[in-house]
């Protein structure tokens, strides 16, 4: 056989071994969607989600209905003085609402519970053992973390359109410059903002990911995520802690509402979205630094 016979050979060989590996790890991804958003506790967490922005419409009817259609007043989450003229202003409402608190507490559960989940169960050897290996087992586990923030940020959206288009009327709409702009291509800002609020998200889900591989208890992982959450968003509001506010990651998330600006300020959400990739390569790599290094008993 000539030489060229012998590397096309090699090459064949390659594509071959690397076919068996490409299926291997869609099955696990595929194997990772299917156990995450089977469990009732992720399924109780998209109801919970969903329930804030009924909660939120149900209450500016109410509050509509008894001022005699005065609307809601100034207090609240942004937008939320728009909902009685235009029900898609309540799709920004509970986003700004869930951004702060409920969706990334939903990440962080969800997360924490990747891998010291698996440990607590006794699955996790099991895993490995599997021609899974930990970087690509890692990754399984961030990018299924990483579909969560997207259906999560869209069942609240999706539920809040519905609320709204039930109790309030549609149409074109006013931006925060003061146009006007019709309501498909308002239908497409909160698509556009749906999808920076779950990137947004992405920064917390590699931080829960690293706290999940210190530790073989989930509880402790997803208590000790919220935690974090909980205490960074409390420095964020300390004004003698302005210097270092820019670098926490939850300090651009209302950034997204620049977005119904005419034209659109880019600097916040650029600001957010570059934030949320340092954190997810830094605390990805000292994951992936942890977990590869990790003595696997359980």
């Amino acid at each position: 056989m000539g030489r060229a016979g012998i590397e096309r050979s090699g090459t064949a060989s390659t594509a071959a071994a690397r076919t068996p590996s490409v299926l291997w790890t869609l099955g696990l991804f595929r194997n990772e969607l299917l156990t995450t958003f089977r469990r009732w506790r992720t399924l109780a967490l998209l109801g919970v989600l969903a329930a804030v922005p009924i909660l939120v419409g149900i209450a500016v009817k109410m509050e509509t209905s008894g001022n005699s259609g005065a609307g809601p007043g100034g207090g609240g989450p942004a937008f939320i003085s728009q909902i009685t003229n235009n029900g898609l202003f309540l799709v920004f409402t509970a986003l700004a609402a869930t951004l702060p608190f409920f969706l990334p507490m939903a990440i962080g559960v969800i997360a924490g519970d990747a891998i010291a989940g698996e440990a607590n169960a006794g699955t996790l050897r099991y895993l490995l053992v599997a021609p899974a290996g930990r970087s690509r087992l890692l990754l399984t586990k961030y990018a299924t973390v990483m579909v969560f923030c997207l259906v999560a940020t869209l069942v609240v959206a999706i539920s809040a359109l519905t609320v709204g288009a039930l109790l309030f009327p549609l149409g074109d709409l006013i931006t925060i410059s003061g146009t006007r702009i019709s309501f498909v291509d308002g239908l497409g800002r909160a698509l556009l903002i749906a999808l920076v609020v779950a990137a947004s998200l992405i920064g917390v889900a590699a931080l829960g990911l690293f706290v999940s591989t210190l530790t073989s208890s989930g509880i402790a992982a997803m208590a000790t995520t919220v935690g974090l959450l909980i205490t960074i968003q409390i420095l964020d509001q300390i004004p003698q802690l302005h210097a270092l506010q820019p670098y926490f990651f939850s300090h651009y998330w209302l950034s997204f509402a620049d977005l119904m600006r005419d034209p659109v300020y880019w600097d916040d959400l650029v600001k957010n979205l570059g934030l949320q990739a340092l954190y997810a390569a830094v605390f990805g790599s000292a994951a992936w630094a942890r977990f590869t290094a990790k003595d696997v008993t359980s």
